[in-house]
C-alpha cells in the first residue's frame, strides 16, 4: 500500500440485537412441550423429546425480537416454562465465566 492510500474500518451496529429462546422447564404436560419444542424448531419428534428433556435448555438463537417472542408464546401455551433473551454479545460470555 502507498502512502497515499489508506484503509478505513467501519464497526457495524445493528439495530435489533439477536434473540435467543430458552426452555426453562418442560412442566407437567411434557407431550405437549414436546411437541411445541418440534414446532419450533423444526427438529425430529425423538430430538424434540431430548431437548425438551435437557432443560433449561437454549433452543434457538439468532432470532429477531419478534420471532422469539413468538416462539416463547407457542411454548408457554404448551405448559413450559420459556423465556426469550438477547444473546451476549461475542466475548460476553467468555468474561463472565471463571
Amino acid at each position: 500500500m502507498s502512502d497515499e492510500e489508506s484503509t478505513e474500518c467501519y464497526t457495524l451496529i445493528c439495530d435489533d440485537p439477536s434473540h435467543e429462546v430458552v426452555l426453562v422447564d418442560c412442566g407437567a404436560r411434557e407431550m405437549d412441550v414436546i411437541l411445541a419444542v418440534r414446532k419450533v424448531t423444526g427438529q425430529s419428534l425423538w430430538h424434540s423429546r431430548d431437548l425438551a428433556r435437557q432443560a433449561p435448555v437454549t433452543l434457538l438463537g439468532g432470532l429477531s425480537a419478534y420471532r422469539a417472542q413468538s416462539a416463547v408464546a407457542v411454548l408457554q401455551s404448551a405448559g413450559a416454562r420459556a423465556e426469550w433473551r438477547q444473546e451476549p454479545e461475542p466475548g460476553e460470555r467468555a468474561a463472565s465465566s471463571p
